[in-house]
């Protein structure tokens, strides 16, 4: 039995999206046909507004409003000459969560990933090479630790080889209490390699 078409497009639409599987669809479907038609109508014209208001900031990639720079470019109060590579930006909001960065962005939108297709000209690392023209003094490459994440530092890191430019990556080790037992050997290891002499 199939479902009527207008439901079965709702259901194919939602499979689109990353992590909905087709059972997920199904539910999500049934989930909005059984909401009130003012609730559904809000979620769609949300959706719209999303669009048509939201683009990438012309500097970093991150989201802003259309044709114009995001809140963090737009500061003039944040140090220009530090720059902090993510790959998504979600990451932005992580990293500002953390209070410890005050310098600006670049969204890069992906990691390199060969498998799915993911090479260096469907990242936005051209845009990155633009802005070195700039006064930047450090790029921070700051990426999940897995195998794309380390792949795509390590690519940008040979080609940031400019002159007076730093280029870093922020620490990896145990998170904060965490136990040793329970670290894997590549955190652990990287731990003790990063390793700094405490002082008195």
């Amino acid at each position: 039995m199939s479902y009527p078409p207008p439901l079965q497009a709702v259901v194919d639409e939602l499979g689109r999206f990353p992590g909905v599987g087709p059972k997920s669809a199904q539910r999500i479907a049934f989930w909005l046909m059984r909401q009130p038609s003012e609730d559904v109508a809000r979620l769609a014209v949300s959706i719209e507004e999303m669009k048509t208001k939201l683009s990438f900031c012309e500097r970093c990639c991150n989201i802003a409003e259309t044709g114009g720079l995001c809140p963090i470019c737009a500061d003039e109060r944040r140090d220009q000459t530090t720059i902090c590579v993510v790959e998504n930006p979600p990451d932005v909001v992580a990293v500002e969560r953390s209070g410890a960065f005050h310098g600006t962005y670049h969204v890069l939108h992906g990691v390199l990933n060969p498998l799915e297709g993911v090479t260096p000209d469907r990242l936005r690392i051209q845009e990155l090479i633009l802005r070195l023209r700039g006064p930047v003094k450090e790029v921070i490459l700051c990426f999940n630790s897995n195998v794309e994440g380390d792949a795509t530092a390590m690519y940008l890191s040979r080609l940031l080889q400019v002159p007076g430019l730093i280029v870093s990556q922020p620490a990896s080790g145990l998170p904060v209490g965490g136990d040793l037992e329970f670290a894997d050997d590549l955190t652990l290891g990287r731990a003790i390699d990063g390793r700094r002499i405490l002082t008195d």
